[in-house]
């Protein structure tokens, strides 16, 4: 994948730490949709040299989330609400999916890290703390991609699940919050009990309650 190097592959690297700090900025409308940023804007924030910046940004435009302007700079993405719809539809194809292999075949280091990524999520809701409760889910797809044995389909999920968390927190409640704990806890507890068709009805359930969101 040249500089895109997959998470799974190289956990610690430089360019991995860049991104999710850019990443985060994006998601939380930090970094706000339509802007004009620079890439010295974008080093300082991520708080990383250039190179692995430069990598960072190679992959969050890959994923859409930056756009280049030849003779303008680096734009965040503009949020397309008609594009939800649409996202939702591929997920509810592959994560299902995607849930059952990992029920399968995740090791016991990642089930623990699972259940560790369940209580941050309910330590999140319980103070209402919605930007916790995205920091705990994208350490959780990020695990399900790991131990997932089929790399195009969690290649295929990266980019629409970060669209998803940004559109998600564009309108996100503590209620609503409340609701996705539950369900990725449903999920995290069939991985625990190797329960493939069980992680994959969990995750239909989770991704029908988001298709039911407004963004």
């Amino acid at each position: 994948m040249n500089t895109l190097t997959s998470p799974a592959t190289i956990p610690d690297s430089l360019s991995r730490q860049a991104y999710h700090v850019l990443e985060n900025l994006i998601v939380t409308l930090k970094l706000a949709p339509g802007a004009l940023v620079t890439e010295k804007q974008l080093i300082e924030a991520a708080g990383h040299g250039r190179t692995p910046v430069r990598e960072a940004i190679q992959k969050l435009e890959w994923q859409g989330l930056i756009v280049v302007r030849p003779r303008i700079g680096l734009q965040i993405t503009d949020i397309v609400a008609s594009d939800y719809a649409e996202i939702m539809e591929v997920r509810k194809r592959l994560e299902p999916l995607a849930a059952s292999l990992v029920a399968e075949h995740a090791s016991a280091a990642q089930r623990q890290k699972m259940i560790e990524c369940a209580k941050d999520m309910s330590g999140a809701a319980a103070t209402s703390d919605i930007e916790a409760f995205l920091t705990a889910d994208k350490r959780f797809d990020d695990l399900m991609e790991e131990a997932c044995p089929n790399r195009f389909v969690t290649g295929a999920l990266g980019a629409l699940q970060t669209h998803s968390r940004r559109l998600w927190f564009s309108t996100a409640s503590a209620e609503g919050m409340d609701r996705s704990v539950s369900l990725h806890v449903g999920i995290i507890r069939s991985i625990q009990n190797k329960d493939a068709a069980g992680a994959a009805a969990a995750t239909e359930k989770l991704l029908h309650y988001l298709s039911e969101l407004t963004p």
